[in-house]
């Protein structure tokens, strides 16, 4: 068995750890760190997404090199209603993120096709024999699902397409939910990358984690086809289970989550109750970890703890909002949730992808009659009506945070 030593372990070369490693490269040059990845690249295979409006002047210094693609605005489609909206839009990639973290590192600081065996908080074993000893260990391997959350699933499957001619895309058409609605809640999801390529991705707000990605992937084509678009050639595709939650145990997901380590991304609970959007949590999360002053085990393992229980408690809204959707809404009549929620002012729909909805946008929110069924909505608030079911870690395990 080999040994190394570094000042800190980071478990997962996702977007969370991914970012929290390049966070301590720009701030503590000075730090020696261990990215471990299991996978070939780093980032795994996925495509995420952000609006200008969810970060400050540090996030999107931190997020430039990842970002391949930016627009002035986007669009969203519903059976009653389209509007324009004007908050910028940025798309990352994952081989953005590996590039981006193998210019910033050391070759010998990233360690793929590894996985840890055993961890601690100052220790981590890996698949190959080695150990890994460090003054701090951070996990960002993704959410441990035990049944001690409830809510839903949004799930996904995309393709990027070379067209054999142009779409006629200006701007990303964040959500078209004018589709034929399937397995609960269901809309596409466009980003033309180039004039004569696009990025359509089929996304399911759905009670199962099931997905026919050979029937999506024939929708997907109809769908292109409908709008008059030719494909030539599929360049990537990507697939995604992520967890809605409605409510649970905080301290019985923590306990689940590992030991007295520190956590990061989606296993600290770090991403929105209602979209399953990560990358303002994941932004904040690792500037802040970049700044702490006590860098060692025990003293990050509090931090991400103390950081992760005040996120679940500002949460409380946002999970109250996913357990309407899963709990008091007909599947296939979810598509009016969102579509009253896109009627709101502009400023007040930013905050709230952000998770800095304030507590007029609030009241705002659920002012008037929401669409859903009545007497189950206010089971929902009162907690007296039908829970969302128990969210357990499937065979498709929760990735890709895009939204």
């Amino acid at each position: 068995m080999s040994s190394r030593t570094c000042d800190i372990v980071i478990l997962g070369g996702g977007l969370a750890g991914g970012l929290a490693a390049l966070a301590f490269a720009r701030a503590r040059p000075d730090l020696s760190l261990c990215l471990v990845e299991q996978g070939e690249t780093l980032g795994g295979h996925h495509l995420w997404s952000f609006f200008g409006s969810d970060v400050g002047k540090a996030g999107r210094e931190l997020l430039a090199p990842l970002v391949e693609a930016a627009w002035p605005g986007y669009t969203i489609r519903f059976p009653q209603y389209e509007r324009q909206l004007d908050t910028s839009y940025y798309a990352m990639t994952s081989a953005r993120l590996d590039a981006a973290l193998r210019a910033a590192l050391p070759t010998e600081a990233i360690l793929c096709n590894r996985r840890a065996l055993a961890c601690s908080e100052m220790a981590v074993t890996l698949s190959d024999g080695t150990r890994l000893e460090a003054g701090a260990v951070i996990d960002a391997r993704g959410a441990r699902l035990a049944g001690h959350l409830t809510g839903g699933w949004q799930k996904f499957v995309g393709q990027r397409l070379k067209l054999k001619a142009p779409h006629g895309l200006e701007r990303p058409v964040i959500m078209d939910a004018t589709v034929e609605q399937i397995d609960g809640y269901r809309f596409l999801y466009c980003l033309p990358f180039a004039p004569d390529e696009v990025f359509i991705e089929d996304t399911y707000y759905a009670d199962g984690t099931h997905l026919d990605i050979s029937a999506i992937h024939a929708r997907i084509e109809a769908y292109a086809l409908a709008r008059g678009w030719r494909v030539d050639a599929v360049l990537d595709q990507e697939t995604g289970v992520l967890p809605v939650v409605a409510g649970g145990d905080f301290d019985g997901f923590w306990r689940a989550t590992g030991g007295q380590i520190a956590r990061a991304g989606s296993r600290a609970g770090l991403f929105h109750a209602v979209t399953s959007y990560s990358v303002p949590d994941a932004v904040r999360f690792a500037l802040a970890l970049a700044r702490q002053d006590d860098l060692s085990g025990q003293a990050l393992a509090v931090f991400s703890e103390e950081w992760a229980r005040r996120h679940w408690q500002r949460g409380r809204f946002d999970r109250a909002l996913s357990s309407m959707l899963f709990a008091a809404a007909e599947p296939r009549e979810r598509y009016r949730v969102l579509q009253r929620f896109y009627r709101l002012d502009q400023r007040l729909i930013e905050r709230f992808y952000a998770g800095r909805s304030t507590a007029l946008d609030k009241m705002r929110i659920l002012a008037g009659r929401p669409p859903v069924v009545v007497g189950r909505a206010i089971g929902v608030l009162t907690g007296l009506g039908a829970k969302p079911q128990a969210l357990h870690h499937s065979s498709q395990s929760p990735s890709g945070v895009r939204k």
